[in-house]
């Protein structure tokens, strides 16, 4: 009982860090081919900045009306994007990496609206290039392929046809010169100085506490007709997953930078990016190692003889099980309680206990056919009126509704229930039980000791 407990607690805790923004500060995808002298990745910087004038101002003259946008997009021969790419490269390379970035698209979206209470300014860049140098080594068993690349990140200011990609403020001092007057030399300025361009989580999170796929797929016989890459036909493919928020790789919250500025007015800055993501993939099976401190992966054509592990190693096995072994502990538990319960209902007494009822005669009937007529009444009921049943004579007018319950007297006899008389019908053979107290007339030599023949005898 006490492991199911644990194991409750440990799947919720699950779930609760499971849940992550939708919108990603740095989303990476690449495909590594260790059978190329390249591949190509593809990162998205997404950042949003909101700037707060609820109580109004000169900011709140400058924005609540605004509304603009700025795109552009450069290839490698661009100044700029060569000034990128050399950044990147040295980051690259100061992470202990060996690979290289050759070719380089820049695509960027900046998007201002204003509004009665805030602005928000939308920032969006897209890099997507082209990396070469990232095998390590490689024989006819193995190839070692370098990923101690992932951190791609920017520091210095990146302008591109004019525009300065890298940093919130750049944008605001040149589109927006008054609200950037306001805002210069205060925290805000230092919240919008941060770079856009920023991949470090990514590379910081070992990939050991990436989710693992190891996906067959390629070498189907048949991989083709569903539309499948030729390069990955005849191969199998690791893919490495990281971004989901959970025990191994920890709670990914958005990050939240905020600051107040005393001017004219009180105003907010608010620069917001969430947790980061990546899907890194290769062909072949690839198993992860460390060398010089470096992350890398060694690949094979297939997979070790016996593997099967599964996105998370046994990791998922250990849910699996639990919570197979929790709906068990819970199915002999509801059953238990059912069978109890059923027990519980077939020996519980419902109703009146029949020991305290007393019968009492309504109405007794004498003849060829006898119909004797009660009712039962709870012995510590003292008024018996409250629950008596009245029935209608056949013959004569109803019983009066309050009339007292009969005497207990002792049963009569045979003697005494053929006592009687004759009918005013006249019928011989219609005779009248002396019981019926008042409903027949009696003979000068009946017997009955019932009051009611004695005073009918007398009267005779």
């Amino acid at each position: 009982m006490f492991r199911a407990i644990i194991l409750t607690i440990f799947l919720v805790s699950l779930l609760v860090v499971s849940t992550s923004s939708p919108a990603w500060a740095a989303q990476m995808n690449a495909r590594i081919d260790p059978n190329s002298d390249e591949s190509t990745f593809k990162v998205t910087y997404i950042k949003t900045v909101f700037i707060e004038y609820p109580n109004g101002g000169k900011i709140f003259d400058e924005l609540r009306t605004q509304e603009w946008t700025i795109t552009g997009a450069a290839d490698s021969t661009n100044p700029g994007v060569q000034n990128l790419i050399n950044a990147l490269n040295s980051k690259i390379k100061s992470d202990g990496s060996q690979v290289i970035i050759s070719d380089l698209d820049v695509t960027y979206n900046f998007h201002l609206k204003g509004r009665n209470l805030a602005a928000a300014i939308d920032y969006k860049l897209i890099l997507e290039g082209t990396l070469i140098n990232y095998i390590i080594s490689k024989d006819q068993s193995k190839t070692l392929i370098d990923l101690g690349w992932r951190g791609l990140t920017a520091t210095n200011d990146i302008v591109i046809d004019g525009v300065e990609i890298n940093h919130p403020i750049s944008l605001l001092r040149d589109k927006e010169p008054a609200v950037y007057n306001i805002l210069a030399g205060t925290e805000a300025e230092q919240i919008l100085s941060k770079n856009l361009i920023d991949a470090n989580y990514i590379l910081e999170q070992p990939m050991t506490n990436w989710h693992f796929l190891f996906d067959p797929t390629g070498i189907n016989v048949d991989a083709g007709t569903f539309g499948l890459d030729e390069s990955i036909t005849g191969f199998v493919i690791s893919h490495w997953t990281m971004g989901e928020s959970s025990l191994r790789e920890g709670r990914q919250v958005e990050r939240v930078f905020e600051a107040e500025v005393n001017a004219d007015q009180k105003y907010v800055i608010r620069s917001v990016q969430s947790a980061d993501a990546a899907n890194l993939s290769t062909i072949g099976f690839g198993a992860l190692d460390l060398l010089d401190g470096v992350e890398i992966a060694g690949v094979t054509p297939t997979a070790p003889s016996g593997y099967a592990t599964t996105s998370t190693g046994e990791f998922p096995v250990t849910i699996v099980y639990g919570m197979a072994a929790m709906a068990a502990i819970g199915g002999v538990g509801f059953f238990i309680k059912s069978s109890r319960s059923l027990k519980n209902q077939e020996t519980a007494q419902t109703g009146i206990d029949p020991s305290r009822l007393t019968m009492y005669d309504t109405s007794l009937a004498s003849g060829g056919y006898h119909t004797n007529r009660g009712e039962a009444q709870l012995t510590d009921d003292s008024d018996y009126q409250k629950t008596r049943i009245l029935y209608d004579a056949e013959t004569t007018q109803q019983a009066p509704p309050q009339q007292s319950p009969p005497p207990q007297t002792a049963t009569p006899t045979m003697l005494d229930q053929a006592c009687g008389c004759e009918a005013d019908s006249g019928d011989p053979d219609y005779s009248c039980d002396c019981a019926m107290q008042g409903h027949c007339i009696c003979s000068a030599d009946c017997t009955c000791s019932t009051d009611v023949c004695k005073e009918t005898v007398g009267q005779l």
